[in-house]
């Protein structure tokens, strides 16, 4: 589906809008990566100088730390909590099976890591996100650098289409974590846990982008206002 930007970021605005009601007083929070997420956080910061919102929060990103901190928002690093009741970032791609596309802004590692310590996770998206199959929307590998050629002809040969992510002057775009990020043009993802069991089990391999069956419920932008949709195998 083609939107034009200015639709596209009132529908990410107003599902992170709608999210961001649901950190209460007392939580600790998981904030995403992303687009979207900056919505929500700009709405997080509102609460916390208008209404008192006081939450801790614990970010997928420095970017993300960065602009939670410019409000005031208490930021703590993941192992100084036991657990994090609610987890929102924003998602690539998601389909009709609940499993979804995450690392188009590079912090996919960051982000499985905060996703798989919460209690909670919420996807907001546009309704441009949502789709039948995964696999439009180049899946983010992240490798480290030493033997990264390596791995990028491996993915060759099983056909994956390996791209490595470069910036706008041709360097490699590094993670937070200083590694890099190969992006596989599968197109479609029929089989997604066996890709993922061999994208994780490939030596090189940090973190893949596929999430999968791991969120419980999605927010969706949409025109006629933010829906729902809800896991129903969590």
């Amino acid at each position: 589906m083609i939107m034009d930007k200015a639709t596209q970021d009132a529908l990410k605005k107003a599902a992170g809008v709608q999210a961001a009601q649901l950190i209460q007083d007392g939580m600790t929070a998981g904030l995403g990566t992303g687009s979207t997420v900056r919505f929500l956080v700009d709405e997080l910061g509102r609460r916390v100088q208008e209404e008192g919102l006081k939450f801790t929060g614990v970010t997928t990103s420095r970017r993300t730390q960065e602009q939670a901190e410019g409000y005031g928002i208490k930021i703590v690093a993941v192992d100084d909590v036991d657990q994090i009741d609610i987890t929102i970032d924003g998602a690539d791609e998601v389909d009709k099976n609940f499993n979804g596309i995450k690392g188009g802004g590079a912090a996919l590692l960051w982000e499985k890591i905060v996703a798989t310590n919460s209690k909670k996770i919420i996807w907001i998206v546009d309704e441009s996100k949502v789709v039948d199959t995964i696999g439009k929307f180049p899946l983010p590998v992240e490798v480290i650098p030493f033997g990264a050629g390596h791995v990028v002809k491996r993915f060759e040969k099983r056909g994956y289409k390996p791209v490595l992510r470069l910036d706008a002057e041709g360097k490699e775009v590094l993670t937070d974590e200083k590694n890099f990020v190969v992006d596989l043009h599968l197109d479609r993802i029929e089989h997604p846990q066996e890709l993922a069991q061999d994208l994780i089990t490939t030596v090189g391999v940090v973190e893949h982008g596929l999430f999968l069956n791991m969120v419980d419920t999605v927010i969706v932008g949409d025109p006629n206002g933010p829906r729902v949709l809800t896991n129903p195998n969590k």
